[in-house]
């Protein structure tokens, strides 16, 4: 039998919560952290809407140094660090200041640019002859792995500490990946997460591409519109989220509370054949995806209780519910419940797999199902699939017990987790 693998912290940095009990609330009660902004209305972006965490010096000082927050310019680390260090404390783990490092942990966690404003700031300083202005961090800063790095050596941990980088997919890529090592026994615990800068610098391709909506620059919280007749485009977002992945023997050995067990899942590509491309899915790798992933978490499609999609309030939509009901062989008012955070807090692009799998686990861990907000009128060609029903628009309270989370990224690449209510 191979290990079981539990989750036993958590920490999520969103637009519209900081830590676990705001974040819980807000998802709730539908809460959208989507707001006018006025820096891509000056740089006149046609979507002049976007969803950025709000932290202040107060929080940041609790997890940063005055001294490391010297020339500090980087959103996406900061949001990492603070996630992953919250999931550390979270799981009841000290912060240790041994001479040694903690061989039995590690972190596998993802970025999809780091430190972009950081880059803007040395190119100038560079073609100014300032380069000797440029400070100490600016590598650490601007590296892929500067989020992985911080948290290694904020922690100490001495297993794998390292950074993935799978587009809206590298969250969760990186708890497969973090599961799959410690059920080889290579760690006993890892930190798994995700993160993403924010600012113009990251979105502007974006809203060049015109994937991103331009019709609710006056009503930004009914801009994110997953699912919905009326979406049009996905509204750009940040963030960071983290999960303490462990061993069931260590987590029950040291009494830690458990959030949920992650049962196994799937990565592929559809490598841009049959209908995918680097911003389109091949749909048989999405449906091969999901069904290779209940195989390797063991459990049959019926099971499957809820899900949390990827959705992205895109003309894929829809696409990516007909995937969803051949994959599981399951329409109508037979399919899981399905929503999407998307509607609340934007899409976090590399962020986004992990803040969207810490609100799954949250679902199953407290017995809710959270509201997909903007989606009173369902597109007609997902209501031709499965029953509004499925598709909550109010908060349910009920006990689920599987939930199927998956994301779509970039690339054409695919990933998909099952996370399960724990029991011993």
């Amino acid at each position: 039998m191979k290990k079981r693998v539990v989750i036993t912290g958590m920490g999520i940095v969103a637009p519209n919560g900081i830590g676990l009990a705001q974040f819980t609330q807000a998802i709730k009660e539908g809460v959208s952290g989507v707001k006018f902004d006025a820096e891509l209305d000056r740089l006149q972006f046609s979507c002049k809407i976007s969803a950025k965490p709000n932290l202040d010096l107060q929080t940041i000082s609790r997890y940063f140094s005055e001294l490391e927050l010297r020339n500090f310019n980087s959103s996406g680390i900061m949001y990492g660090v603070i996630a992953g260090m919250d999931a550390w404390q979270d799981a009841g783990l000290p912060i240790s200041e041994n001479a040694n490092p903690d061989w039995e942990s590690g972190t596998i966690f993802g970025t999809g640019t780091s430190g972009i404003e950081k880059f803007r700031e040395s190119i100038y300083k560079i073609d100014d002859l300032q380069t000797r202005k440029l400070g100490s961090t600016a590598v650490a800063q601007t590296m892929n792995s500067g989020v992985s790095a911080y948290l290694g050596g904020k922690l100490g941990l001495g297993n794998q500490v390292t950074t993935n980088s799978s587009a809206c997919t590298t969250g969760t890529e990186s708890i497969m990946m973090a599961y799959e090592r410690i059920i080889s026994g290579k760690a006993k615990r890892m930190l798994a997460g995700s993160t993403s800068d924010s600012g113009p610098y990251i979105w502007g391709g974006f809203d060049a591409m015109k994937v991103c909506t331009f019709k609710h620059n006056d009503d930004p919280e009914k801009g994110s519109r997953p699912m919905s007749a009326t979406a049009s485009g996905f509204v750009p977002g940040s963030g960071a989220g983290a999960l303490l992945l462990e061993d069931l023997e260590s987590a029950i050995a040291r009494n830690a509370r458990i959030y949920a067990e992650v049962l196994g899942g799937n990565i592929n590509s559809g490598g841009q054949r049959g209908g995918g491309t680097m911003t389109a899915p091949n749909a048989e790798a999405v449906r091969r995806c999901i069904t290779d992933a209940l195989l390797n978490a063991g459990i049959d499609a019926s099971e499957i209780d809820a899900i949390n999609g990827h959705l992205t309030a895109t003309s894929k939509d829809g696409l990516e519910i007909q995937n969803w009901c051949e994959a599981l062989n399951r329409s109508g008012k037979g399919f899981p419940y399905i929503n999407s955070l998307k509607s609340m807090v934007g899409h976090c692009l590399s962020g986004a797999g992990s803040v969207e799998s810490v609100a799954s686990v949250l679902q199953l861990y407290h017995g809710f199902v959270f509201p997909n907000i903007n989606c009173d009128d369902l597109h007609p060609e997902i209501s031709s699939h499965i029953d509004a029903s499925r598709i909550p628009t109010k908060l349910i309270t009920e006990d689920i017990e599987v939930l199927a989370k998956a994301s779509f990224g970039f690339g054409d690449v695919n990933g998909c987790v099952i996370f399960k209510k724990y029991k011993p």
